[in-house]
Parts: structure tokens; sequence; C-alpha cells
């Protein structure tokens, strides 16, 4: 089929008046002119009308799961006080709760222009039914802890590839997340990294997330030290670098990571992970909600360290009351523009899309509108001209009026 629309957006070249993008099964086999393609006669036309036809937003981190959360747990004064009450709050929820939530927030994100999204599974066992209720193009990952298990590192991580090996690979597939530095013991970080660099697998942690993280590995003291020390933690790791170094200790930092937040440097860990090739997944609202101090952008970015962004979970987006709130990459990226105010839309608009795709390993395939990328592409209402098409898409504020995933329409448009 051959796409028309007002303006072809491909993010990764300038944008197209009056173009096209032609599909053969779930790839993207040309783009350019309407006049030039339609000359071509290389299958069914179908005319998208007044709007912006783009690439699917890539969420580089999400926690379905945790959807239905949102205004259930307020913000906290100490991150670990935090931790604690979400951790209370999942004690008490059963499967199906867990499975509705994952579901809702699934159907909320593809509602609003995602079409790839990076998932951390504190529930494992609801895939892989999840993944067929869903058109969403789904990246798994198996969380990973180990501080007061009594197991060892090395069955953690079996259980994790063996029931990884079990699911088939498709449009969705599973990889592996140590949760965190403070919540998993070095071996399982060392024996995980490498796990994941054997399969080419992406590798995704929360890292750097909060002050008492930082302080906790810089310093060996603080909040979460104390709190983790009661809990019969190992703290032989700590006073001994930041986050981020501990990180390359464990042989975890190399280009397969998704480093999650990073809200926290040290003196040389944007160059560490610059040098290492690794990403790092900012989330703007979940950063707002627990107050963190600016997020470290420049220092991030002058490195060339990839920085891509996600929603993180409902669980940490500030909600007033009575007021609704969705996982939604539009609000995510309004969000960062709201910090980041000198940085044009065009580049906030590859941070949800090229960025994202580089940081999964699927450069080329997602996040843009090019010849053999796959077919996931949005649409949003626009009757003005390319000048205006970056800024239209940071102001979007509605439902996408189109989705394909895979070649598929995951939202059918309107008939025009």
């Amino acid at each position: 089929m051959i796409l028309r629309s007002r303006i072809v957006l491909p993010v990764s070249q300038p944008p197209i008046e009056d173009g096209a993008v032609l599909i053969k099964g779930n790839r993207i086999a040309s783009i350019g002119s309407w006049k030039h393609l339609r000359a071509s006669k290389q299958g069914e036309a179908i005319d998208l009308g007044n709007s912006i036809l783009l690439p699917g937003l890539v969420n580089a981190h999400c926690h379905l799961d945790y959807t239905d959360m949102a205004g259930k747990v307020p913000p906290q004064k100490s991150f670990t006080d935090w931790i604690k009450l979400i951790t209370s709050a999942k004690s008490e929820w059963n499967y199906s709760e867990f499975a509705e939530s994952w579901l809702r927030g699934a159907r909320m994100l593809l509602r609003t222009g995602t079409t790839t999204v990076a998932d951390f599974e504190a529930v494992p066992e609801l895939l892989p039914e999840v993944w067929t209720a869903t058109p969403l193009r789904v990246i798994s990952f198996l969380e990973l802890t180990g501080v007061r298990s009594r197991r060892k590192p090395r069955s953690i991580l079996q259980e994790a590839l063996e029931r990884i090996e079990s699911l088939s690979r498709g449009r969705c597939r599973a990889a592996v997340a140590p949760h965190a530095p403070y919540s998993t013991v070095p071996e399982l970080l060392r024996r995980t990294a490498a796990a994941a660099r054997r399969r080419r697998w992406p590798l995704s942690i929360h890292v750097a997330e909060s002050t008492q993280e930082f302080e906790m590995f810089m310093n060996g003291s603080g909040e979460m030290f104390e709190w983790l020390r009661r809990n019969e933690r190992d703290m032989s790791d700590c006073g001994v670098g930041s986050p981020v170094q501990h990180l390359e200790r464990c042989r975890a930092l190399s280009k397969n990571l998704l480093a999650v937040h990073v809200n926290f440097l040290a003196a040389r860990d944007a160059s560490l992970l610059a040098r290492k090739k690794a990403s790092v997944v900012h989330c703007p609202r979940s950063h707002f909600y627990f107050r963190h101090q600016k997020f470290p952008l420049r220092e991030l970015t002058r490195a060339r360290v990839n920085v891509c962004l996600g929603t993180d979970s409902l669980a940490t987006v500030y909600k007033k009351p009575k007021e609704p709130v969705e996982l939604n990459m539009f609000d995510e990226m309004r969000s960062f523009a709201r910090a980041h105010s000198r940085l044009p839309p065009e580049k906030i608009l590859r941070l949800a899309t090229l960025n994202g795709a580089l940081a999964l390993g699927l450069d080329r395939k997602i996040g843009r509108l090019s010849k053999g990328a796959f077919a996931d592409l949005i649409t949003i209402p626009f009757a003005g001209n390319a000048a205006e098409a970056y800024e239209a898409v940071l102001d979007h504020r509605r439902d996408v009026s189109a989705s394909m995933i895979d070649g598929n329409w995951a939202v059918e448009p309107a008939p025009q």
C-alpha cells in the first residue's frame, strides 16, 4: 500500500510536504513525494488527508503492570520510603490485578502513539499471554533481584533464561534486567550482563536514580545504606565509587546497556558511559515526581552519550485528585521540553524515536521512516506546513488518528 499524508516526517531526514510511504509486507519499501510514488503504481493508495505521518514512538522504559497504581503511591520524603510503600502495595495485588493493569497500560500507549515499548516485568508469569493481547512491539525485561534471596545468583539467572528460552520470538521478545545496583548482588550483575552479551540481548537496569543510592555507593553511608545493611545486604561494594562505576566493575557497561534514570553523575561517569557506548533512558515525569535535581543532560550530551526517553510507570507520575493521567510519550516530550527549553523540538522528537531505537539495538528498524525499516508509524491531525511540523508533534494532546505496527493497522485511520 501507499500511504499519503500532508506531511511525512521521517525524523531521519527533513519533512516531506505532500509525502508518501510505500509499504510492502511489514517493511517500508520507499519514501518520497506523493507525485513520485503514485507514478510507480505499486500498491493501493490510502490518503490520510491533513495529517503528519511519522514513526511510531519508542518508549525505552516502562512498568506496564503498575498502571493501575496511578495516584496510589504518593510522593515520600525519601526514596527508600517510596520503595517500602510500593513494595507493600505490590504485595497486596494478585495475578489478575497485575494482568489487567498491564493491559490497560498497553492500551494507553497504543492510543497515544507508542509502537515499541521496553517493559520491566515484575510478574513474568504474565508472558506470553499479554503479548498476544496487544499489537505493540514489546521488549519484556525480566526483572531480577537478589539481596535477600537465599538462592544463588546462578540459579536466579538460570530460571530467567529458561523462561525466556521457552517464549517464541517475533514481534515481541524478552531479555533480562537486574533491577538496580542496590537491589542485586555484584555476582548477579556480572552473570546477567555476560549472559545478555553472549546472546546479543539488550540489558536494562535502574541506576543512579536517587541521592540515597548515590550516597550509598560513593560514601558507604546514608539512609539507603543503613536500611539495606539492616536487611542483610553485603555492603562491601559501597564506598568505592559511583553507581555507574559500580556497573563498570561488574562489567555491565556496554553497548547493549540501557541505564535507566542516571540522575546523578560523578566526575568521570559521563565519559565512562560514552566510552562504553551505553545508552541512558530519562523519564521526565518520574523525574519531576521525585523532585530530583536537574537531569544532567548537558554533561551526557557533551560526552556524546545516547539519551532517550521512557514513561516509567504511572506510580511515579504526579496526579492531582480526580485528574486522569496516562502513559503517554507526547506528555513525556512536553515535560522534557519544559525542563530543557533551549532544545529544539526536532531534537526532542529524536529522543522518543531514533535514540530509543539505537538503545534497544533496533537502529534502522524502528523510530524512523526509511527504506527497510519496520512499518511502525502513526499519524496525528495537522493542516499546517512542514516548518511547523515538529512544534505540532510536541503540542499534540489527543489520541493518534492512526497507528500501524509491523505493517498492520493497530488504530485504523478514519475514511477521508
